[in-house]
Protein backbone atom coordinates (compact mmCIF):
# COMPACT_ATOMS: atom_id res chain seq x y z
CA UNK A 1 0.00 0.00 0.00
CA UNK A 2 1.37 3.44 -0.89
CA UNK A 3 2.75 5.73 1.87
CA UNK A 4 2.17 9.37 2.31
CA UNK A 5 3.97 11.90 4.58
CA UNK A 6 3.62 15.32 3.78
CA UNK A 7 6.10 17.91 4.30
CA UNK A 8 6.23 21.57 5.23
CA UNK A 9 8.67 24.12 5.66
CA UNK A 10 9.39 27.93 5.85
CA UNK A 11 9.43 29.39 3.01
CA UNK A 12 12.71 31.92 1.82
CA UNK A 13 14.70 30.26 4.23
CA UNK A 14 18.10 28.23 3.46
CA UNK A 15 18.18 26.45 6.57
CA UNK A 16 14.50 25.06 5.79
CA UNK A 17 15.51 24.00 1.94
CA UNK A 18 18.66 21.92 2.96
CA UNK A 19 16.87 20.10 5.16
CA UNK A 20 14.02 19.69 3.30
CA UNK A 21 15.88 17.77 0.34
CA UNK A 22 17.40 15.35 3.12
CA UNK A 23 13.60 14.81 4.25
CA UNK A 24 12.35 13.75 0.75
CA UNK A 25 15.12 11.83 0.00
CA UNK A 26 15.15 10.19 2.92
CA UNK A 27 11.37 9.20 2.64
CA UNK A 28 11.81 7.94 -1.11
CA UNK A 29 14.22 5.63 0.42
CA UNK A 30 11.85 4.32 2.51
CA UNK A 31 9.75 3.77 -0.15
CA UNK A 32 7.63 6.72 1.24
CA UNK A 33 6.26 9.31 -1.05
CA UNK A 34 7.02 13.08 0.30
CA UNK A 35 3.64 15.20 -0.29
CA UNK A 36 4.91 18.72 -0.86
CA UNK A 37 3.46 21.93 -2.06
CA UNK A 38 4.65 23.03 -5.00
CA UNK A 39 5.04 26.95 -4.49
CA UNK A 40 7.80 25.52 -2.07
CA UNK A 41 9.75 23.07 -3.94
CA UNK A 42 9.56 25.12 -6.97
CA UNK A 43 11.31 28.27 -4.34
CA UNK A 44 14.01 25.50 -3.57
CA UNK A 45 14.40 24.62 -7.31
CA UNK A 46 14.94 28.26 -7.99
CA UNK A 47 17.91 28.23 -6.05
CA UNK A 48 21.35 27.83 -7.50
CA UNK A 49 22.78 25.63 -4.22
CA UNK A 50 19.94 23.03 -5.90
CA UNK A 51 20.32 22.87 -9.27
CA UNK A 52 18.93 18.91 -9.45
CA UNK A 53 16.32 19.48 -7.31
CA UNK A 54 13.73 20.61 -9.80
CA UNK A 55 14.97 17.39 -12.64
CA UNK A 56 15.08 14.73 -10.04
CA UNK A 57 12.76 15.47 -6.72
CA UNK A 58 10.34 17.10 -8.52
CA UNK A 59 9.22 13.99 -10.53
CA UNK A 60 9.22 11.25 -7.52
CA UNK A 61 7.50 13.94 -5.18
CA UNK A 62 3.94 14.29 -4.81
CA UNK A 63 3.62 18.33 -5.86
CA UNK A 64 0.03 19.62 -4.87
CA UNK A 65 -0.89 23.06 -4.93
CA UNK A 66 -2.21 24.74 -2.21
CA UNK A 67 -5.77 24.41 -3.69
CA UNK A 68 -5.06 20.53 -3.60
CA UNK A 69 -4.46 20.45 -0.02
CA UNK A 70 -8.08 19.72 1.25
CA UNK A 71 -8.60 16.42 -0.78
CA UNK A 72 -4.78 15.08 0.05
CA UNK A 73 -5.13 15.47 3.80
CA UNK A 74 -7.03 12.45 4.41
CA UNK A 75 -4.21 10.43 1.84
CA UNK A 76 -0.80 11.44 4.65
CA UNK A 77 0.05 9.80 7.27
CA UNK A 78 2.06 12.43 9.11
CA UNK A 79 3.10 16.05 8.36
CA UNK A 80 6.38 16.68 8.80
CA UNK A 81 7.13 20.60 9.72
CA UNK A 82 10.52 22.02 9.19
CA UNK A 83 10.65 25.26 10.74
CA UNK A 84 10.47 26.90 14.43
CA UNK A 85 7.17 27.66 16.46
CA UNK A 86 5.52 29.58 13.75
CA UNK A 87 5.79 27.48 10.88
CA UNK A 88 4.62 24.41 12.96
CA UNK A 89 1.52 26.99 14.06
CA UNK A 90 1.22 27.79 10.24
CA UNK A 91 1.33 24.06 9.47
CA UNK A 92 -1.75 23.75 12.43
CA UNK A 93 -3.80 26.08 11.10
CA UNK A 94 -3.85 24.22 7.59
CA UNK A 95 -4.16 20.45 9.32
CA UNK A 96 -6.91 21.46 11.78
CA UNK A 97 -9.64 19.01 11.80
CA UNK A 98 -8.25 16.56 9.85
CA UNK A 99 -6.95 14.16 12.57
CA UNK A 100 -3.13 14.20 10.75
CA UNK A 101 -0.25 13.79 13.05
CA UNK A 102 2.07 16.64 13.24
CA UNK A 103 5.84 16.18 14.06
CA UNK A 104 7.81 19.50 14.35
CA UNK A 105 11.90 19.40 13.48
CA UNK A 106 12.99 22.88 15.10
CA UNK A 107 14.98 24.88 12.82
CA UNK A 108 14.21 27.91 14.77
CA UNK A 109 15.12 29.59 18.12
CA UNK A 110 13.25 27.93 21.27
CA UNK A 111 10.81 25.61 19.05
CA UNK A 112 8.70 24.99 21.99
CA UNK A 113 6.08 23.17 20.15
CA UNK A 114 8.65 20.72 17.99
CA UNK A 115 9.60 17.24 19.03
CA UNK A 116 13.39 16.79 17.93
CA UNK A 117 16.24 19.58 16.75
CA UNK A 118 17.80 19.99 13.67
CA UNK A 119 20.59 17.63 14.43
CA UNK A 120 18.45 14.73 15.29
CA UNK A 121 16.63 15.22 11.89
CA UNK A 122 17.65 11.56 10.33
CA UNK A 123 16.90 9.87 13.35
CA UNK A 124 12.98 11.62 13.17
CA UNK A 125 12.05 10.74 9.55
CA UNK A 126 13.70 7.21 10.43
CA UNK A 127 11.10 6.68 13.66
CA UNK A 128 8.27 8.57 11.11
CA UNK A 129 8.90 5.80 8.64
CA UNK A 130 9.07 3.08 10.94
CA UNK A 131 5.97 4.84 12.61
CA UNK A 132 7.75 4.80 15.97
CA UNK A 133 5.90 7.56 17.48
CA UNK A 134 3.66 8.42 20.06
CA UNK A 135 0.41 10.79 19.55
CA UNK A 136 -0.41 13.27 21.76
CA UNK A 137 -3.73 15.24 21.73
CA UNK A 138 -3.44 19.26 22.40
CA UNK A 139 -6.72 21.61 23.47
CA UNK A 140 -7.30 23.73 21.05
CA UNK A 141 -9.72 27.03 20.78
CA UNK A 142 -12.70 27.70 18.91
CA UNK A 143 -13.22 31.87 18.75
CA UNK A 144 -15.90 34.03 17.86
CA UNK A 145 -16.49 37.50 17.38
CA UNK A 146 -20.08 39.43 17.93
CA UNK A 147 -21.24 42.22 17.20
CA UNK A 148 -25.05 43.72 17.70
CA UNK A 149 -26.42 40.46 18.42
CA UNK A 150 -24.66 38.73 15.27
CA UNK A 151 -21.48 36.35 14.97
CA UNK A 152 -19.22 38.22 12.53
CA UNK A 153 -16.44 36.13 12.56
CA UNK A 154 -15.14 32.25 13.83
CA UNK A 155 -11.84 31.47 14.41
CA UNK A 156 -9.44 28.72 15.42
CA UNK A 157 -6.43 28.78 17.56
CA UNK A 158 -3.87 26.50 19.14
CA UNK A 159 -1.61 29.04 21.11
CA UNK A 160 -3.98 31.56 22.20
CA UNK A 161 -6.57 34.63 20.86
CA UNK A 162 -5.46 38.04 21.64
CA UNK A 163 -7.76 41.26 22.14
CA UNK A 164 -5.25 43.49 21.75
CA UNK A 165 -5.10 48.04 21.44
CA UNK A 166 -3.52 49.12 17.90
CA UNK A 167 -0.80 51.78 17.71
CA UNK A 168 -4.20 54.49 17.42
CA UNK A 169 -5.33 53.82 20.60
CA UNK A 170 -4.13 54.51 24.02
CA UNK A 171 -5.86 52.01 25.74
CA UNK A 172 -9.17 49.58 25.80
CA UNK A 173 -11.61 49.16 28.41
CA UNK A 174 -13.23 45.67 28.63
CA UNK A 175 -15.18 43.84 30.57
CA UNK A 176 -14.02 40.29 31.30
CA UNK A 177 -15.92 37.13 31.71
CA UNK A 178 -16.12 33.49 32.65
CA UNK A 179 -19.72 30.97 32.18
CA UNK A 180 -21.51 33.90 31.08
CA UNK A 181 -20.65 35.37 34.31
CA UNK A 182 -18.90 38.76 34.80
CA UNK A 183 -15.39 39.00 36.72
CA UNK A 184 -13.94 42.43 36.42
CA UNK A 185 -14.09 45.24 34.18
CA UNK A 186 -10.70 47.83 33.47
CA UNK A 187 -8.61 49.48 30.75
CA UNK A 188 -5.70 47.65 29.37
CA UNK A 189 -3.02 47.16 26.34
CA UNK A 190 -5.01 44.01 25.46
CA UNK A 191 -6.55 40.11 27.34
CA UNK A 192 -5.04 37.06 26.19
CA UNK A 193 -7.27 33.53 25.94
CA UNK A 194 -5.26 30.73 26.00
CA UNK A 195 -4.63 26.84 25.97
CA UNK A 196 -1.76 24.81 27.53
CA UNK A 197 0.23 24.73 24.45
CA UNK A 198 0.01 28.70 24.42
CA UNK A 199 1.18 29.44 27.96
CA UNK A 200 4.78 29.37 27.22
CA UNK A 201 4.66 31.81 23.97
CA UNK A 202 2.84 35.13 24.68
CA UNK A 203 0.77 34.25 27.81
CA UNK A 204 4.21 33.59 29.75
CA UNK A 205 5.57 37.04 28.21
CA UNK A 206 2.59 38.78 29.60
CA UNK A 207 3.32 37.45 32.72
CA UNK A 208 0.75 34.34 32.91
CA UNK A 209 1.47 30.85 34.45
CA UNK A 210 3.22 28.06 32.74
CA UNK A 211 0.54 25.23 32.46
CA UNK A 212 1.66 21.72 32.01
CA UNK A 213 0.47 20.18 28.62
CA UNK A 214 -1.34 17.83 30.16
CA UNK A 215 -3.18 19.80 32.32
CA UNK A 216 -6.53 21.10 31.09
CA UNK A 217 -7.59 24.52 31.23
CA UNK A 218 -8.01 27.96 29.68
CA UNK A 219 -6.09 30.55 30.29
CA UNK A 220 -7.41 34.39 30.54
CA UNK A 221 -4.25 36.62 30.97
CA UNK A 222 -4.52 40.69 30.89
CA UNK A 223 -1.89 42.54 28.99
CA UNK A 224 -0.57 45.97 30.87
CA UNK A 225 -4.15 46.14 32.44
CA UNK A 226 -5.06 49.30 34.77
CA UNK A 227 -6.77 48.11 38.12
CA UNK A 228 -6.77 46.58 41.20
CA UNK A 229 -7.51 42.84 40.15
CA UNK A 230 -5.80 41.89 37.10
CA UNK A 231 -4.20 38.33 37.57
CA UNK A 232 -4.43 35.91 35.12
CA UNK A 233 -6.84 32.99 35.36
CA UNK A 234 -7.21 29.56 34.87
CA UNK A 235 -10.33 27.76 34.41
CA UNK A 236 -12.56 24.57 34.06
CA UNK A 237 -11.48 23.46 29.79
CA UNK A 238 -15.14 23.19 29.66
CA UNK A 239 -15.63 27.09 30.75
CA UNK A 240 -16.53 29.64 27.83
CA UNK A 241 -14.28 32.56 28.23
CA UNK A 242 -15.82 35.93 27.36
CA UNK A 243 -14.13 39.91 26.60
CA UNK A 244 -16.92 42.90 26.43
CA UNK A 245 -15.06 45.89 24.61
CA UNK A 246 -16.56 49.19 25.62
CA UNK A 247 -18.33 50.99 23.18
CA UNK A 248 -17.97 54.71 24.60
CA UNK A 249 -14.36 55.70 23.86
CA UNK A 250 -14.28 57.54 21.03
CA UNK A 251 -10.39 57.07 20.47
CA UNK A 252 -11.01 52.89 20.40
CA UNK A 253 -9.28 50.91 17.85
CA UNK A 254 -8.77 47.16 18.24
CA UNK A 255 -7.94 44.07 16.88
CA UNK A 256 -8.03 40.23 17.45
CA UNK A 257 -5.25 37.89 16.14
CA UNK A 258 -5.30 33.83 16.47
CA UNK A 259 -1.77 32.38 17.06
CA UNK A 260 -0.19 35.96 16.20
CA UNK A 261 -1.33 34.49 11.87
CA UNK A 262 -5.03 35.64 11.64
CA UNK A 263 -6.27 39.23 12.57
CA UNK A 264 -9.77 41.27 12.73
CA UNK A 265 -10.47 44.52 13.13
CA UNK A 266 -12.70 44.80 16.33
CA UNK A 267 -15.97 47.21 16.17
CA UNK A 268 -16.89 48.91 19.38
CA UNK A 269 -18.89 47.01 21.36
CA UNK A 270 -17.79 43.60 19.83
CA UNK A 271 -18.29 40.72 21.96
CA UNK A 272 -15.48 37.59 21.81
CA UNK A 273 -15.79 34.17 23.22
CA UNK A 274 -13.76 31.51 22.98
CA UNK A 275 -14.02 28.12 24.16
CA UNK A 276 -12.21 24.40 24.09
CA UNK A 277 -12.59 23.12 20.41
CA UNK A 278 -14.21 20.43 19.13
CA UNK A 279 -11.17 19.60 16.91
CA UNK A 280 -7.90 18.81 19.18
CA UNK A 281 -4.03 19.19 17.07
CA UNK A 282 -2.38 15.82 17.60
CA UNK A 283 1.41 15.99 17.48
CA UNK A 284 3.67 12.83 17.02
CA UNK A 285 6.02 12.31 19.50
CA UNK A 286 9.63 11.09 19.36
CA UNK A 287 10.49 11.45 23.24
CA UNK A 288 8.35 10.99 26.28
CA UNK A 289 10.14 12.14 29.11
CA UNK A 290 8.62 14.70 31.19
CA UNK A 291 7.61 18.33 30.30
CA UNK A 292 9.74 19.61 33.03
CA UNK A 293 13.10 18.80 31.25
CA UNK A 294 11.52 20.23 28.50
CA UNK A 295 10.84 23.54 29.83
CA UNK A 296 14.32 23.12 31.97
CA UNK A 297 16.34 22.53 28.11
CA UNK A 298 13.97 25.06 26.20
CA UNK A 299 14.57 28.19 28.69
CA UNK A 300 17.80 27.05 29.78
CA UNK A 301 16.53 27.35 33.47
CA UNK A 302 19.81 26.88 36.62
CA UNK A 303 18.74 23.63 38.43
CA UNK A 304 22.43 23.41 40.15
CA UNK A 305 21.86 22.34 43.69
CA UNK A 306 18.56 20.63 43.23
CA UNK A 307 19.01 17.24 45.60
CA UNK A 308 15.46 15.40 44.57
CA UNK A 309 13.18 13.83 46.65
CA UNK A 310 14.75 11.78 49.63
CA UNK A 311 13.60 7.63 48.59
CA UNK A 312 11.69 6.26 51.13
CA UNK A 313 13.17 2.68 52.96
Amino acid sequence: MRRNIMVLLHPHREDSAVAAVRVWKALLEDGIIPVVLDEEILDIARRSSYPDVHQDLLRRCEVISPNQLATWKSRCELVIVLGGDGTILRAAERFHGSGVPLMGINLGHVGFLAESEREDLAEAVHRASQRDYLVEERLALDVSVWHEGENIYSAWALNEATVEKTSKSRMIDVVLGVDSRPVSAFGCDGVILATPTGSTAYSFSAGGPIVWPEVEALLLVPISAHALFTEPLVVNPNSRLGVEISSSNPDFSAVMWCDGRRALELPAGARIEAKRSESPIKFARLHTGPFTDRLVAKFRLPVSGWRGPVEEA
